[in-house]
């Protein structure tokens, strides 16, 4: 069970996994020792997963889309297959309600999201959404 500092760690390493234990400990009020164990035990009970960035798709003039998935079959493993091995396809969600899956795919032009969804229709039918501005980021 996480507890305060805990949570606090977290926040603090979401916003910049870069920090070092000591400035983070800083942040906590924990010396860097302090932290730097708790860090080690949120990594060891699978809390921490990665260390990784966060980019801002935006920059990059990419299409971001977010696909909702309709399987047509009870086998899912020839659309999962597909999709795992699409660079594009940057999240996938297995959802309750409305669909199967949510997909969050960024694509550098209309030609190749077009490519993509006449390949997609083979496995799937889909309901497309293209973000336009992203308004929150944490």
């Amino acid at each position: 069970m996480l507890d305060q500092t805990d949570m606090n760690i977290l926040k603090e390493l979401s916003k910049n996994s870069r920090l070092t234990m000591k400035a983070l400990g800083e942040k906590v009020y924990l010396t860097g020792q302090a932290v730097a164990n708790r860090v080690l035990k949120l990594e060891e009970e699978g809390v921490i997963e990665a260390y990784t960035i966060s980019i801002d798709w935006q920059t990059q003039k990419t299409i971001q889309t977010f696909l909702q998935l309709y399987t047509r079959s009870h086998h899912h493993e020839p659309l999962l297959s597909f999709l795992y091995k699409k660079e594009e396809i940057k999240n996938l969600f297995k959802i309750s309600g409305e669909g199967c899956y949510m997909a969050e795919g960024h694509f550098s032009s209309h030609d190749e999201l077009d490519q993509f969804l006449t390949e997609l229709t083979t496995y799937a039918n889909y309901k497309l959404t293209i973000a336009v501005k992203r308004l929150i980021h944490q």
